[in-house]
């Protein structure tokens, strides 16, 4: 098949297969590409698509960039099942084979410091978010009432706006110390910006955006330490994700088309 190469990965060489009917980004399989001590994971993905100019408008796609991203996910974590993949950016391309072995072969050291680092390790990811509707004194409490003077109204505005700072203050002061302790369970933390709810659609105001690096012997240990904090403070929701391919953790500023 002709195309160009789609890169999703860097690893060591591994023994145990990828599942036979994994497909990757438009459909085709990924197969390994080895050079010296590494392993790229690659697929063939039309130029049409692929090439510089193309790409660069479908980035602007968000239907398109989400079904690239659903199948560039699912081929690293079919890789994490069986080895610690370094996971390049998506929309990482190169010309040819030729192409993709020249830059394993420029960044070989970098590739195999990182692998060496993360060995064995996974990612998590903890969020934190603030859902002003079930604050405790506003959750069971009757429909206010009518106001009877303008002064009136004032003074229960001021109480709601009091309210919503309390509830502020103490999820600010939960995830610091979520945080802290979650730091302490891991090997390196990464602190994200807040997710858009209009992008993530997540309910409720996103507070803390972290993510932990963890031994995979660590990770039992890990949950249930995240699994304690659910439900201790009303208002307040805590989400865990993964386990994933450690993402935060790679060290890839950006490889969006970096060889074609």
């Amino acid at each position: 098949m002709t195309g160009l190469r789609y890169v999703y990965a860097v690893c060591r060489p591994f023994g145990t297969p990828l599942q036979a009917q994994l497909a990757g980004v438009a459909g085709d399989p990924p197969r390994l590409l080895t050079h010296h001590g590494l392993v790229a994971v690659v697929s063939h993905v039309p130029e049409a698509d692929f090439a510089e100019e193309p790409l660069r408008a479908h980035l602007e796609d968000l239907d398109w960039l989400t079904e690239v991203a659903r199948a560039h996910q699912g081929v690293v974590d079919a890789l994490t099942t069986v080895t610690t993949p370094l996971p390049l950016r998506l929309g990482t391309v190169f010309r040819d084979d030729s192409g993709v072995r020249t830059m394993m072969e420029a960044r070989e050291e970098d590739f195999l410091r990182t692998l060496e680092r993360l060995d064995g390790r996974i990612e998590w990811g903890v969020k934190v978010f603030v859902e002003a509707e079930r604050a405790p004194d506003t959750a069971a409490a009757p429909p206010p009432r009518r106001p009877a003077s303008g002064r009136d109204y004032l003074r229960q505005r001021r109480m709601q706006t009091k309210s919503h700072d309390d509830l502020w203050q103490r999820a600010e002061t939960f995830s610091t110390q979520l945080h802290e302790t979650l730091s302490g369970c891991a090997e390196d933390s990464r602190l994200h910006a807040p997710q858009n709810p209009t992008l993530s659609g997540a309910s409720g105001r996103n507070v803390l955006n972290a993510a932990y690096l963890v031994p995979r012997a660590e990770s039992e240990k890990f949950v249930e330490t995240v699994e304690r904090t659910r439900d201790g403070e009303p208002g307040i929701r805590v989400e865990l994700t993964g386990p994933w391919a450690a993402y935060s953790f790679a060290g890839e500023e950006s490889a969006t088309g970096e060889g074609t």
